[in-house]
């Protein structure tokens, strides 16, 4: 990676184990794609919801040449996010995910699905019929 993460706390503390995990799995991202410019992490403590417990919401901003890959895991979808690092768990998997997605795309390796031949009805009759494709051909 060119650049050092950002790792960012909101409605709680920082913690060294926190840290450590989040940059074990930045270091992860940049052994799956090593051109990685920039990438921003923000860990925040939802507290409005006192029956359910705290919630985590992690944000994840990767710069990538030409593009910029944003993962959120929204606490409400996810019950098992009353643990920090089940969600950061959670969110780096769906970044690597979507990051495996922009290097496919970016190596040409994306599936290509070929348009099935179209055609105009040339010649009809009570037997048979003849239809003309695109390419030229009659069938």
């Amino acid at each position: 990676m060119q650049l050092t993460p950002e790792i960012g706390f909101r409605g709680l503390e920082s913690t060294p184990a926190i840290e450590t995990k989040v940059r074990m799995r930045v270091a992860r991202l940049d052994r799956f794609y090593p051109r990685i410019m920039g990438c921003r992490v923000m860990i925040e403590s939802h507290h409005r919801h006192h029956h359910k417990g705290k919630l985590y919401h992690v944000r994840i901003d990767l710069t990538v040449p030409g593009e910029k890959l944003v993962v959120s895991r929204d606490p409400e979808e996810h019950q098992a996010h009353e643990d920090a690092y089940v969600a950061i768990r959670d969110a780096f998997d769906a970044m690597e995910r979507r990051l495996e997605d922009f290097a496919r795309r970016e190596r040409g390796d994306v599936k290509r699905h070929e348009v099935p031949d179209q055609g105009k009805g040339r010649e009809l009759n009570a037997e048979y019929g003849r239809i003309g494709t695109s390419r030229g051909r009659s069938i």
